[in-house]
């Protein structure tokens, strides 16, 4: 084997879950999980229920001035979030 061809453990690992479809599953859940360490515990308890459909966050919270507030940064989050992941995950986010 030519030391040229050889290739890191992870990128053997991102390169399998691409093939084998696992890494859009796999981006979503740690998008998800960002949520909480990029915008803190005090939101983190405000929300509800976290799910991603069509490349769209929707968001549930239980106060509507967090809600108005996190629209009013719709953008940033969005920014903040896919590069948290280091993929373009979402596109938008829907706060119900």
């Amino acid at each position: 084997m030519k030391r040229g061809s050889l290739k890191s453990i992870s990128e053997i690992v991102r390169e399998t879950c691409r093939e084998e479809g696992l890494e859009t599953p796999l981006n979503e859940y740690r998008l998800i999980q960002a949520w909480g360490q990029l915008l803190g515990s005090s939101v983190q308890s405000y929300t509800k229920s976290l799910f991603i459909r069509n490349q769209i966050l929707y968001v549930t919270l239980t106060s509507s001035v967090l809600r108005q507030e996190l629209m009013m940064n719709r953008r940033t989050l969005v920014h903040k979030l896919n590069e948290h992941v280091k993929a373009q995950v979402i596109t938008n986010i829907i706060f119900r």
